[in-house]
């Protein structure tokens, strides 16, 4: 009988007790509700396939940069949520549904395939959650399709290639061969080598390519020795990339026609790519030789940190991270005020390694290109190819 009263009497308390939270909890207003939680962000990268280590540079550089503000996002504790995009568009929107309904993330970071990118952004904008892109360069993203709650931290695919046309002519190369993957950033990457190469009195003999992700090179290497232009410029990356460039050695072209090509032909791939790589010139927004003090101590510490050599996709993560930094301390870690977050990263200036940048109207970075040269397994910065040049934005309305 005794313990039958201790009991009802415990649950009578432990009622009124829960009643007392839930009551104050309604007296909250909805900003103190959204604080009391950690802020969820959610990374949406490639983790198995080609682009596996760019998927893990990008997360490491955006913990380091967060990290480096004391863990937190104005204030607040995160938690992390990963989905493996594996670099597959058909998987896209599934994906990302994902980190947005199951997961309810407050943040979505991602990606680096431009194709699986158009997934994840008709789920930015169908749902508003807040998106950065660390890698993909899609025109659409920061062009016709640009929207508030979407921020490019990397580049848009024709920006590199828009600063190596010139780079080549200059250097005495009037014909050129065109070689990439054909799929949207391949093809966006040749708009802007195009445009730039024609502009400064170069010649297109022919653009060659094959599908995404196959490197089998040997066919095309051939037709390019017959041609004999004065220079190969070239869009790949990651393994896909260290394979072009040793295939191009191995067919008795390195030494004979110079090959160029957007930056990321060279990025991450040195290792792998070996002395086949010497030599080859490419432009980027970013170097390893970067001769400041801010790159300087990036390189340093990430090192320490995760006992590898950052590369591009490590900085673009990086800034990823800054920028989150940015919009997260200006409403105090409160995320629900997404208007004011989202007018702090649009004048943000990021203090970055590639050099300080800022956010064009369609968000997209406004930054220098370098023009770099692979000289015992670094990316040595020679000059700067275009200052602070822009994406054109076209047919973006905000």
């Amino acid at each position: 009988m005794t313990d039958s009263v201790t009991s009802r009497r415990q649950l009578l308390t432990q009622g009124a007790a829960l009643l007392g939270t839930t009551s104050a909890g309604l007296m909250l207003p909805q900003s103190a509700l959204a604080q009391s939680g950690k802020i969820r962000v959610g990374f949406m990268l490639p983790y198995t396939g080609t682009f596996a280590q760019l998927g893990v540079a990008i997360e490491n550089g955006v913990r380091m940069a967060i990290n480096e503000q004391g863990g937190k996002l104005g204030g607040r504790e995160i938690e992390w949520f990963k989905v493996d995009d594996e670099s597959e568009p058909s998987k896209a929107i599934e994906n990302a549904n994902k980190l947005v309904q199951r997961d309810k993330v407050d943040v979505l970071i991602g990606t680096v395939h431009s194709g699986v990118q158009m997934g994840i952004h008709k789920v930015a904008r169908d749902s508003g959650v807040i998106t950065l892109i660390p890698n993909a360069g899609v025109h659409i993203a920061t062009r016709a399709q640009c929207a508030p709650n979407v921020f490019r931290t990397s580049f848009s695919n024709s920006q590199p290639t828009m600063a190596l046309g010139e780079a080549m002519v200059k250097r005495g190369h009037k014909k050129a061969v065109w070689i990439t993957w054909k799929y949207a950033a391949g093809d966006e990457a040749y708009e802007g080598f195009k445009e730039s190469y024609t502009k400064a009195g170069g010649t297109i003999v022919k653009e060659l390519g094959l599908p995404f992700p196959n490197v089998e090179f040997q066919a095309l290497l051939t037709e390019i020795a017959a041609l004999k232009p004065d220079a190969v410029a070239c869009f790949f990356a990651g393994g896909g990339a260290a394979k072009f460039l040793k295939d191009y050695a191995a067919a008795g072209l390195k030494g004979k026609i110079p090959l160029y090509g957007s930056g990321f032909l060279t990025e991450g791939v040195l290792d792998a790519a070996g002395p086949a790589a010497d030599g080859v010139l490419t432009t980027l927004h970013y170097g390893d030789g970067i001769e400041t003090k801010r790159n300087k101590e990036f390189r340093l510490n990430y090192a320490k940190t995760f006992k590898l050599q950052p590369d591009v996709y490590a900085v673009q993560g990086y800034d990823t991270g800054l920028l989150l930094v940015q919009g997260a301390n200006a409403v105090q870690g409160d995320v629900s005020k997404k208007s004011a977050m989202i007018k702090a990263m649009e004048v943000a200036v990021i203090d970055s390694p590639r050099g300080k940048w800022t956010m064009s109207k369609s968000h997209n970075p406004v930054q220098d290109i370098y023009l770099r040269e692979v000289s015992n397994k670094e990316n040595k910065v020679i000059g700067v190819a275009a200052k602070a040049l822009a994406d054109s934005g076209a047919g973006c309305r905000m």
